[in-house]
């Protein structure tokens, strides 16, 4: 690994980064991919506890480091990724809501397209919404493996919020559900807004980690440890 200060945020050189990155929100995620999946797996960045590993999985070279949480996170780590580190693919892997009655604990989430109540958008100049989406490639072959593999998913809308405590509470965010959302996170608008201006490729593949207006939910270990059939799928599908 070399070194070379190209931001205040990430603290090695574009040759130290695959051409596609896993990101989880969480850094002790990103160490338990790179231990439990990646061999060869190397420390590359760990520049304020965000912690970034490159190594081999079945031969192939691939990057997992974590965003952080929420959309200026995000924002900061994919636009330094695409524009500075000259990474081409970008995959999610986090955890959400459910708002899709349909959709259970564990259950798999795939954002083909990100709403948001954010004004992230602003910064890029344009009028109007747009309307962020996944990388279709991305997306079909995500779909596929998990076909392959048996697991229970749904393609469709993420609602990627601004406000963790929002004081609309429960009833706001379910209302997205009468417009076909399928589970609220906190990152993919922004990840594919970036991917998208920067001409290349991202995609949002999150975990059931609990189910919207209802005590259940996942604990914090098991959201570490358990989303292992997501964590395969984005490392079969990495270009």
């Amino acid at each position: 690994m070399t070194h070379a200060n190209l931001t205040p945020h990430i603290t090695c050189s574009p040759e130290d980064f695959a051409k596609t990155v896993l990101m989880p929100g969480d850094p002790l995620r990103s160490k338990m991919i790179a231990e439990t999946y990646l061999t060869d797996a190397e420390l590359v960045n760990n520049t304020r506890g965000v912690q970034g590993y490159t190594g081999y999985y079945n031969g192939k070279r691939v990057s997992v480091m974590a965003s952080g949480m929420g959309m200026p996170s995000m924002g900061i780590y994919s636009y330094e990724l695409f524009n500075i580190f000259g990474v081409e693919s970008i995959i999610r892997i986090g955890s959400a809501g459910a708002i899709d009655p349909d959709l259970d604990l564990f259950d798999i989430a795939i954002g083909m397209g990100a709403c948001t109540d954010s004004s992230y958008f602003s910064n890029f100049g344009i009028r109007g919404n747009f309307a962020p989406i996944a990388d279709y490639g991305l997306l079909k072959k995500s779909q596929e493996e998990c076909e392959k593999r048996g697991l229970k998913y749904k393609v469709g809308n993420l609602y990627s919020s601004d406000v963790f405590y929002a004081e609309g509470g429960v009833d706001a965010t379910l209302a997205w559900r009468k417009m076909g959302v399928l589970a609220v996170e906190m990152e993919a608008a922004a990840l594919y807004s970036n991917a998208l201006r920067a001409g290349k490729k991202a995609l949002a593949i999150c975990t059931i980690s609990d189910i919207v207006g209802s005590p259940r939910m996942t604990t914090a270990e098991q959201r570490q440890n358990a989303f292992h059939d997501m964590m395969k799928v984005a490392l079969e599908i990495a270009e």
